[in-house]
């Protein structure tokens, strides 16, 4: 069965699993962690793409994102492969170094992203890398600790958790905690990690609890939320994949792509895609980026290979361009 396609949108919330190519390890030591964190940290801050909860294990790395201006898949291609070239040069091996394809569940913001960023953070205590809950307030591969006030990470969003449990902070971290602490109970939780799941008949209280029966959808695992969610994201995810269609099949490729912005904002084709920074050409470029990133699909490494650009520079650009089609009400189609 051929697998399926990813599902991202722009604010979308997405529960990020790598694992190492046969349950191998991926970090031999404190190097190997301190790298990938400092990579993943440079990639975010780029791509403005916000981290609510992470935690990195021998074996395989959590991630809570929400996509930001580029598509989920680009930061992971761009975290995965460059880590991947460092570490088998440093331990000099050669070959996969990550199971598969990463696994990216788009979840429903409530009531999962409170409990994701509560599961995510207990997994060192769960591997037993940590003992007890203090063990895991320091542990420093994670996000936890970094909720809790120690200095931490620019790139990992802690207010947008601590918003979830009070205006003061000190109140708010005792809660966070307190929340963390009764999550100690659980043990794993399979429908947090395989998608496709939607409240018992009893609410959510009753589900995590065991009062009631889990529904699953079959068929779908990318997507964890109610049915009503489920169906809203494969709808639009469905209208997605039509537009692009229809446009690839009308003719509308980078080429044409350009043209239009060219018509748009008065600036020749050839100018578009040239090497400068005059403003003119600066926000047509922008505009270039942005709907050839949402509406063609294309990825961010085609665009930085096409003009010259590194790809933070594209990922600049999609969300220059967004801005100023939001701000201008321009459509890539004259309607």
């Amino acid at each position: 069965m051929p697998r399926q396609g990813r599902i991202d949108s722009p604010g979308a919330l997405h529960h990020v699993i790598v694992r190492g190519i046969e349950r191998q390890r991926i970090f031999q030591d404190d190097q190997d962690r301190n790298r990938f964190v400092d990579r993943l940290g440079t990639i975010l801050s780029e791509t403005a793409t916000p981290c609510y909860a992470w935690v990195l294990l021998p074996n395989h790395v959590h991630l809570l994102l929400r996509t930001g201006s580029v598509p989920i898949a680009t930061v992971m291609r761009r975290l995965l492969t460059g880590y991947a070239v460092t570490y088998n040069r440093r331990h000099r091996r050669h070959g996969h170094l990550f199971q598969n394809r990463y696994k990216s569940v788009l979840c429903q913001e409530e009531p999962y992203l409170l409990e994701l960023v509560r599961y995510i953070h207990l997994n060192p205590l769960r591997a037993k890398i940590v003992l007890n809950l203090s063990g895991l307030d320091s542990y420093p591969y994670a996000g936890h600790r970094f909720v809790l006030g120690k200095e931490g990470p620019s790139w990992q969003d802690v207010d947008t958790v601590l918003s979830h449990f009070g205006g003061r902070a000190s109140i708010a971290r005792r809660r966070y905690r307190e929340f963390v602490r009764e999550g100690m109970k659980e043990g794993r939780r399979p429908e947090l990690v395989r998608g496709g799941v939607k409240r018992g008949i009893g609410g959510w209280e009753e589900t995590r609890d065991g009062k009631a029966e889990v529904e699953r959808i079959k068929g779908d695992e990318r997507i964890l939320g109610e049915r009503e969610f489920i169906e809203d994201v494969l709808r639009a995810s469905e209208e997605e994949l039509e537009r692009r269609y229809r446009l690839k099949t009308q003719g509308h490729d980078l080429e044409r792509l350009m043209r239009r912005v060219g018509e748009i904002t008065g600036i020749e084709p050839d100018r578009i895609g040239a090497r400068g920074r005059y403003a003119d050409v600066v926000e047509a470029r922008s505009l270039l980026c942005y709907w050839a990133v949402r509406e063609l699909g294309v990825s961010a490494t085609e665009l930085a290979r096409r003009f010259g650009m590194t790809q933070p520079a594209v990922s600049i650009s999609v969300k220059r361009g967004e801005s100023l089609a939001n701000a201008k009400s321009l459509k890539l189609l004259a309607e």
